[in-house]
């Protein structure tokens, strides 16, 4: 006879492709450093941009693969750290705070201790059921990805000038830039989450014309794309405020007059 039926060991490959992904874009933050040190900054830009582009697939294809796990979140968080907190600072620091003597590289770190701070506090409240931002449909404060997106603006900008407009390498602008992004990271603010928008019926054709437009002109124009991206985005953040705001009070009416409390934008 057949002793009883031992259970596979091992982990199951749905677990394994998301980690690897999330792996992949650890691996990306840390070779944009790599660039950033024989100063091939558009390298080490575009290394940046990739780990975002994986940060925002990994999710996906956990959820996709049933693959989701704790020890995904945790390592997801690794490496946002890695490679949206260390790597844009140690970018920025090579090609402008550098030349602040001493307090440069203050400004480097802050950047980077707050984002692991932003991390520390999303991995703190992972679990928790009181979390009204997320009720609502926003974010608290500006995610990892677009934070270092955000903050790699005055390269984009020296880039798109081809290295001609010298003062968006200067620290004097660089370093309260950096002050202001880390502030972002780390602040309560009420900011857009892009996956819970959704498009009306009879303006996806017209959404899908815009992606391929804003596609072509990130391979013919890529760093005033990047800039004007990131613009746009800053300029939406007071938006944002005011949106989460109306929808409070909505919420806090909702109970006094018997409605059910609005859905998440």
């Amino acid at each position: 006879m057949k002793g009883p039926r031992r259970e596979g060991r091992g982990i199951p490959l749905r677990a394994v492709v998301p980690n690897a992904v999330t792996a992949l874009a650890l691996c990306s933050g840390l070779t944009a450093i790599r660039f950033a040190i024989g100063e091939q900054w558009e390298k080490a830009v575009w290394f940046i941009l990739l780990a975002a582009v994986l940060d925002g697939m990994d999710g996906r294809i956990a959820r996709m693969l049933n693959g989701a796990s704790r020890f995904g979140a945790e390592l997801d968080s690794l490496s946002d750290v890695i490679a949206f907190g260390v790597s844009p600072a140690i970018i920025l620091y090579l090609w402008s705070l550098q030349y602040w003597p001493r307090f440069g590289w203050i400004f480097a770190l802050a950047y980077a201790v707050c984002m692991a701070l932003r991390l520390a506090r999303f991995n703190a409240m992972i679990d928790s059921q009181e979390q009204p931002h997320k009720s609502a449909g926003f974010l608290t404060g500006v995610p990892a990805p677009a934070g270092a997106g955000v903050l790699l603006l005055p390269i984009y900008l020296w880039l798109a000038s081809d290295r001609a407009w010298a003062w968006a390498q200067d620290w004097r602008l660089v370093a309260p830039w950096a002050a202001i992004v880390a502030f972002l990271a780390i602040s309560s603010l009420a900011t857009f989450s892009w996956t819970s928008f959704r498009l009306r019926r009879h303006v996806r054709l017209e959404a899908i014309v815009v992606i391929a437009l804003v596609g072509g002109a990130l391979f013919t124009a890529p760093w005033e794309t990047l800039s004007a991206a990131v613009l746009l985005y800053v300029a939406t953040l007071p938006f944002s405020v005011a949106s989460y705001a109306r929808v409070r009070r909505q919420r806090a009416a909702a109970p006094s007059h018997g409605r059910e409390p609005p859905q998440p934008a």
